[in-house]
């Protein structure tokens, strides 16, 4: 993946997006948080995407900004679909591919026209910002084929500093309507607990084949610690996050900050 150059003529949204790249995937250290968070988010919708749909296989990217996860896979030999809304970003990610294929397809995913082409779809830190979150997955799984996956990640609704409602006890999500779509933690409408993953999933015909958490508070900078993140190497970060993971797994769903979850369409 190429690290363009910036030009002061880009348009604010390119401008951003590299500001973000520098510390997602170039390794800034301005931020080493929510580098760790980026790295160990990607790690994980890379590993359930690759235990099960070989390369070769059609992947759709959805809300993918700057393609970091469409590149990643293009390189490993995916056939990618990247989309977004913003369909000036495509022009961006043009500047970083460096190899393999890669289709660009933006504006609304739901208005596109795709009908069950896909061995997977992936769906990275999306679904939180929407109010019906059991209509988005519903739709995005009538774009994978039968037998192809889903992958999904989402900041864990159980961490124990999570504060927003649980969807499963909201009587009207319509309220939340004019929140959508907004970035970053801001725009964050319910965070999914891991028994509203499953039935999310069984609400739209898929089955959850695998669900893990990670990320500790530590890692991410939580919790006034991201002076500590600066000073220590990123072998222990990396080393502390796999004493983590020993946890029991009812003390780790509300230690972990995050969650990635793998659907299985039926045939």
């Amino acid at each position: 993946m190429i690290n363009p150059e910036p030009n002061p003529d880009w348009p604010e949204s390119w401008l951003l997006s590299h500001a973000y790249d520098q510390q997602e995937v170039f390794g800034g250290k301005a931020w080493p948080g929510y580098t760790n968070a980026y790295r160990h988010r990607q790690k994980a919708t890379l590993d359930l995407l690759q235990e099960v749909v070989p390369p070769g296989a059609r992947v759709l990217d959805v809300a993918a900004a700057q393609g970091n996860f469409t590149l990643k896979l293009a390189e490993l030999g995916y056939q990618m679909v990247w989309n977004d809304l913003r369909a000036e970003l495509a022009g961006y990610v043009q500047l970083k591919q460096e190899r393999g294929q890669v289709e660009y397809c933006p504006g609304n995913v739901f208005e596109l026209g795709f009908q069950a082409e896909f061995d997977a779809v992936i769906i990275t830190e999306i679904i939180e910002h929407v109010a019906h979150p059991d209509e988005f997955l519903g739709k995005i799984g009538t774009m994978v084929k039968p037998g192809g996956r889903i992958i999904m990640t989402t900041p864990n609704g159980a961490h124990l500093m999570n504060r927003l409602p649980r969807f499963s006890d909201c009587a009207d999500p319509s309220v939340f309507e004019a929140m959508q779509f907004q970035p970053n933690g801001d725009g964050h409408v319910f965070l999914l607990w891991p028994d509203e993953v499953e039935a999310l999933g069984q609400k739209a015909g898929l089955k959850m084949e695998a669900h893990t958490v990670f990320t500790t508070p530590w890692a991410n900078g939580r919790h006034k610690t991201e002076w500590v993140l600066k000073r220590l190497p990123v072998k222990m970060i990396d080393w502390l996050e796999v004493l983590a993971d020993k946890l029991p797994e009812k003390v780790r769903e509300k230690l972990m900050i995050h969650a990635a979850t793998r659907y299985r369409k039926p045939f």
